[in-house]
C-alpha cells in the first residue's frame, strides 16, 4: 500500500512546495526589479511622502476646483474597490437613461460655462466602476469650472491639463486620457488654492 501512496505523497510535496513557494517568489522577484512601481501597486504620493491613491484606481472628486472623474457605479458611492463592477444596465434600460440625464444635468449645472455637447464618458460609468482617466475632451469640458474656482485663467489650466494627457499604448492600443489623480495633484502643486 505505501509502495503505491509515496509517489503520490512525494510529488504533492514536490509540486506544492514548488508552485506554490518558489514560483510565487520568483515571479514577485522578478517583478520587483523590473517593475516595481507597478508591482507595488501603482501607488501615487504627495510632496511629503503619503500615499494618496493609486494610478489604477479612480477617485471620486467633487469639489470645484477639482476635475471630476468619470461616474461610478462600484458601490454606494462610487469607486468602492470591494465593489467593482459596472451597473449591468443594457442600452434600453429606463434606469441607465435616467441615470445618464442626471449626470448630463448635473454636469451642466457644474459647468455653465461649457457649451459643447458632452463627452460619452462624462456620463456614463466605466464597466468596473474604478476608471481613473476621462478623455481629453472631458477634461478641457471641465477647465473652465477648476479655472474659476482656482482664481486662475483658463489657459494655465489647459497648459496644466496637456501635459497630463497619455497617448495609446503603443502608439495604437486604446485611447488618449487623462489620469484625473494624477492632474488634480499637478493642479495642488501648481496653482494651489489661497483662502
Amino acid at each position: 500500500m505505501w509502495n503505491q501512496l509515496l509517489p503520490g505523497l512525494r510529488m504533492n510535496l514536490l509540486l506544492t512546495v514548488m508552485v506554490g513557494v518558489i514560483y510565487p517568489l520568483a515571479i514577485t522577484g522578478i517583478s520587483q526589479l523590473a517593475f516595481p512601481h507597478q508591482a507595488n501597486g501603482s501607488l501615487v504620493h504627495n510632496q511629503s511622502g503619503a500615499v494618496i491613491g493609486s494610478d489604477l484606481i479612480g477617485q471620486n472628486f467633487t469639489r470645484p476646483e477639482y476635475f471630476h472623474p468619470r461616474p461610478s457605479a462600484a458601490g454606494q458611492d462610487g469607486y468602492d474597490a470591494a465593489s467593482s463592477s459596472g451597473s449591468n444596465y443594457g442600452p434600453t434600460s429606463q434606469k441607465l437613461a435616467d441615470r445618464v440625464q442626471a449626470a448630463a444635468i448635473q454636469f451642466r449645472k457644474d459647468n455653465p460655462e461649457f457649451r459643447g455637447p458632452l463627452p460619452s464618458d462624462l456620463v456614463t460609468a466605466s464597466a468596473s466602476g474604478l476608471d481613473p482617466h476621462i478623455s481629453p475632451d472631458s477634461a478641457f469640458a471641465q477647465a473652465a469650472r477648476v479655472a474659476k474656482a482656482r482664481g486662475i485663467e483658463v489657459d494655465q489650466i489647459q497648459a496644466i491639463l496637456a501635459r497630463h494627457i497619455e497617448g495609446r499604448d503603443l502608439g495604437l492600443l486604446g485611447e488618449p486620457r487623462v489620469n484625473v489623480l494624477k492632474l488634480n495633484l499637478d493642479l495642488d502643486y501648481a496653482a494651489p488654492l489661497h483662502h
